[in-house]
C-alpha cells in the first residue's frame, strides 16, 4: 500500500472566518461536489462540526453506489480541520483543510493523503482513473468557491 499526496491551493478575497464557516458546515459539501458523484449526506442535519464527529454519505463512482463515512480527527477553527475516512472507496483517505490569512483574503490549502487497496491493480487504477478523478473534484470545487466567494486577484 503506497500513500499518495494530492495538494490544492486557492486564494479567496474573504476573511478566514468567513471561508472556514462555509467549510465547517458539511451540508455545503453537496454544493462543491460534482453532480456525477451522486453525493448525498445521510447524517441528519444540523451536523455539529467538532473533533469526533462522524458523517455518513453515499457517493457513486462510475455509477456504482458506495457508502462513505468520515471521522473528524482534528478540529482547530478557523485554521484547520481533518476528516479521515472510516469506511469508503479508499484504503486510506486523510483530508486536511487549512485556512490562513493572506493579506485581506484567505489561502485555503487542501492536502489529501490517500492509498488504494488491491496492490498493483489498485495502483494501475489510481494511475489510469483515480488521480484524474481527484483532480476533477478539486477543480470543480475551485470553480464553485470562485462563484461563492469570488476570485482573488493578484
Amino acid at each position: 500500500m503506497t500513500a499518495h499526496l494530492f495538494k490544492s491551493e486557492q486564494l479567496m478575497p474573504r476573511p478566514v472566518e468567513q471561508v472556514f464557516d462555509f467549510f465547517k458546515r458539511p451540508e455545503n459539501l453537496d454544493a462543491v461536489t460534482p453532480k456525477n458523484l451522486g453525493f448525498k449526506i445521510l447524517t441528519p442535519s444540523p451536523i455539529i462540526m467538532q473533533k469526533g464527529a462522524v458523517i455518513d454519505y453515499t457517493i457513486q463512482i462510475y455509477g456504482i453506489p458506495m457508502q462513505w463515512q468520515t471521522l473528524i480527527t482534528d478540529y482547530n477553527p478557523p485554521c484547520s480541520f481533518t476528516d479521515t475516512q472510516v469506511k469508503g472507496p479508499y484504503k486510506t483517505w486523510i483530508h486536511t483543510h487549512r485556512f490562513s490569512a493572506q493579506g485581506d483574503g484567505t489561502l485555503m490549502v487542501d492536502e489529501v493523503e490517500y492509498s488504494i487497496a488491491y496492490g498493483l491493480i489498485g495502483e494501475m487504477a489510481r494511475i489510469l482513473f483515480v488521480k484524474r478523478e481527484i483532480e476533477k473534484i478539486f477543480n470543480h470545487r475551485r470553480k464553485i468557491m470562485n462563484q461563492v466567494f469570488g476570485e482573488k486577484k493578484e
